[in-house]
């Protein structure tokens, strides 16, 4: 590898971090951060490709850059009795991901472990596969099984309305089909560590991104067999485990305590929140929380009947858990202020 100066070193740190991003202008972004010529940034750029962190393709005007995978691998597991997930991660996914800082290796731990065991007892399939791809800047892990799905399987055990409704509950989290072996808290803490988080099942989408802490994105999609989880990471993330679950965890407590609720999951197509239905839809399992947040992102307004059931019936039946809102726009903050005057 070539020898690189310190200010080099950060050139070429951004230009990885940030291609993605910009894979036509990375040249123009690199130049106006560190105030260096085209020239100088292309050096660092042809230096890149030919150690063969990225790809270039194009004419030199339209040139692309891409980050090239350094590492690749992939195995289909077949279900069974003697099927472990702490045996996979040690004597095949921790040598394939290679040599990370140690916090990353715990998150990946962590993930894969959660996932790969609710593929195992959950899905009633028979084939898990697991496909990984490194790169200079992020690691990324698709853990895939031809089970039931998991939304048609939480939809099915809890009776609940359809698929959608099971995103809904497991937004909050403390959600498991098999309440004797599992907490419910895997894929609520899992979907938080990662930088990218998403689960494809049945005809629902579900994702979530690490610094939009309530953002949950629920999208219809073609129909898809069985249940898809794919996890992507910084390899060089300051993130741990330790402080995620500290986020959700009461200061005094070990426990999970606290959760979000993205209220707008409990709005289907263009039916408005206004019933009492949807409030204790939306409810359902709070009180197993001390604080619970209501996210109103991309909620125009709400009903009287619908915030009176959450702000006051349910606030004065469980006085002892901490309710707040955020993203809460004009409309919605006057009709929960009329009935709780």
């Amino acid at each position: 590898m070539v020898k690189v100066r310190p200010r080099g070193e950060d050139v070429r740190r951004y230009i990885v971090e940030h291609v993605e991003a910009h894979p036509r202008d990375i040249a123009k972004q690199v130049g106006r951060r560190f105030g260096i010529s085209r020239q100088a940034v292309s050096v660092h750029l042809r230096q890149l490709t030919q150690e063969g962190f990225m790809t270039a393709t194009g004419a030199t005007r339209d040139r692309v850059y891409r980050l090239a995978p350094l590492s690749q691998w992939q195995r289909t597991y077949s279900i069974g009795k003697t099927l472990a997930e702490d045996v996979v991660w040690s004597d095949d996914v921790s040598v394939a991901l290679g040599a990370l800082p140690d916090n990353a290796t715990r998150l990946w731990q962590h993930g894969f472990t959660e996932m790969f065991n609710n593929a195992i007892d959950h899905s009633e399939g028979t084939q898990i596969h697991v496909h990984i791809r490194r790169t200079a800047a992020s690691t990324e892990m698709l853990i895939a099984d031809d089970g039931v799905g998991i939304f048609r399987k939480i939809q099915r055990r809890l009776k609940l309305l359809d698929e959608r409704h099971a995103v809904l509950e497991l937004a909050k989290g403390k959600l498991t089909t098999d309440p004797k072996r599992h907490s419910g808290e895997g894929i609520f803490f899992t979907s938080r560590m990662f930088d990218v988080f998403q689960i494809l099942s049945g005809d629902v989408f579900f994702s979530h991104q690490f610094g939009e802490a309530e953002d949950w994105v629920l999208e219809t999609t073609k129909a898809s067999p069985g249940t898809s989880v794919f996890m992507r990471l910084g390899n060089h993330t300051s993130r741990t485990t330790k402080k995620i679950f500290d986020q959700y965890a009461a200061p005094e407590e070990f426990r999970f305590s606290k959760t979000v609720v993205p209220v707008r999951l409990a709005q289907y197509g263009d039916a408005a929140l206004v019933s009492r239905s949807q409030a204790k839809r939306l409810l359902a399992r709070v009180e197993l929380f001390k604080s619970v947040i209501f996210d109103f992102k991309d909620v125009t307004d709400i009903g009287q009947a619908f915030a009176d059931e959450i702000f006051r019936v349910f606030a004065q039946a469980h006085p002892d858990i901490e309710i707040a809102t955020v993203h809460a726009n004009a409309a919605v903050k006057r009709m929960i202020g009329r009935v709780t005057a």
